[in-house]
């Protein structure tokens, strides 16, 4: 489904992302982990196209999207939560979760359709729908982004550092989620990114490492080491 192919990436003039190569398969949840700095965001925003490489090549479904436009590439079914959420403060919750729909012209129905399947999925999203994303806590609001990343992330979810800054409880209920997302839709997949490797053993069908812009793979029985 998603694939790197010897990904190049400079940030003036320091490469970040040095020959990055792999693949994510459909259905399948894959954590990247690394220590702050180690390229793990740059590898999520270039998949976004809000970075572009200098050098190999980006995939998708059999197609190479290396140079696509940033805005057409959500419209492939890739949803995207960064790490700072950049949610709408005077929008509502739900508007903020609706908005990549909107934007991107889909049907009325299609976006209700979608909304109560996310409704269904992360219940406490329905309950805070009409208050402004600005009166949300930090933790709540990485759950919005949750939501909001769902709209159009038909095929691959990209989860930036999700549990950051998580109370224990809203930690675990991000988990709970993560799992009902696998278990209502098997057939997305998830990319998610950690510096602490324990926190996604649990979600994990395989673990990347990316250290100073280089990419290892480990089985996920051997012990991870933070």
């Amino acid at each position: 489904m998603l694939t790197f192919d010897n990904i190049v990436v400079a940030i003036q003039g320091a490469t970040i992302l040095r020959r990055v190569t792999f693949r994510i398969d459909a259905g399948q949840t894959v954590a990247l982990i690394g220590r702050n700095g180690a390229g793990k965001t740059t590898v999520l925003r270039t998949v976004m196209g809000l970075i572009g490489p200098a050098g190999g090549r980006l995939g998708f479904e059999g197609r190479d999207i290396t140079a696509m436009r940033a805005d057409q590439r959500p419209g492939l079914g890739i949803g995207y939560a960064p790490e700072d959420r950049r949610l709408f403060s005077a929008f509502t919750v739900e508007e903020n979760i609706r908005l990549p729909a909107e934007v991107a012209r889909r049907p009325k129905a299609e976006i209700a359709d979608t909304l109560d399947r996310i409704y269904s999925m992360i219940p406490e999203l329905k309950e805070m729908a009409r208050r402004p994303a600005g009166q949300v806590s930090g933790g709540q609001g990485k759950i919005v982004a949750l939501g909001r990343a769902l709209m159009l992330g038909t095929k691959i979810i990209l989860l930036d550092e999700p549990f950051q800054g998580l109370a224990p409880i809203l930690a675990a209920r991000y988990g709970e989620t993560l799992k009902a997302l696998k278990a209502t839709r098997p057939d997305i997949s998830v990319l998610i990114t950690e510096s602490n490797p324990s926190l996604l053993k649990p979600f994990a069908d395989r673990t990347l490492i990316i250290e100073r812009g280089d990419l290892s793979e480990i089985m996920n029985d051997e012990p991870l080491v933070a």
